[in-house]
């Protein structure tokens, strides 16, 4: 049973995910449009940072529980996307979001079902 804090987190989760699949679709999925679009780039990033800070909302008990994803690797991606943005790895940002995104997105179904 999901507090009603993490319910929230989870469905602010599921929200970024949906929204950066809709960048995704209007600015194409290349590694190349990213690297080259900068307004994709700063909108996935964006989104990025926010699932990351979310991890940090959280309750222990969740964390605890729910050692199935890697919540402390979407945390260093917020950390990344916050202070070392002109640093980002295109080839790691794109596949976090053609792999990682999608994982997310259905463990947060899952979990709100």
């Amino acid at each position: 049973m999901l507090s009603e804090r993490d319910r929230s987190v989870l469905e602010h989760m599921l929200k970024y995910c949906e929204n950066i699949e809709r960048a995704i679709t209007r600015f194409d999925i290349t590694l190349e449009t990213l690297k080259t679009d900068e307004d994709y780039r700063t909108i996935v990033s964006m989104y990025i940072l926010q699932i990351g800070e979310l991890t940090t909302h959280f309750s222990k008990k969740f964390l605890e529980t729910n050692t199935d994803m890697p919540w402390s690797k979407m945390k260093g991606m917020r950390n990344i996307a916050a202070h070392k943005y002109k640093n980002f790895s295109m080839e790691l940002l794109y596949g976090v979001l053609i792999e990682n995104i999608p994982e997310l997105k259905a463990y947060c179904l899952k979990l709100l079902a």
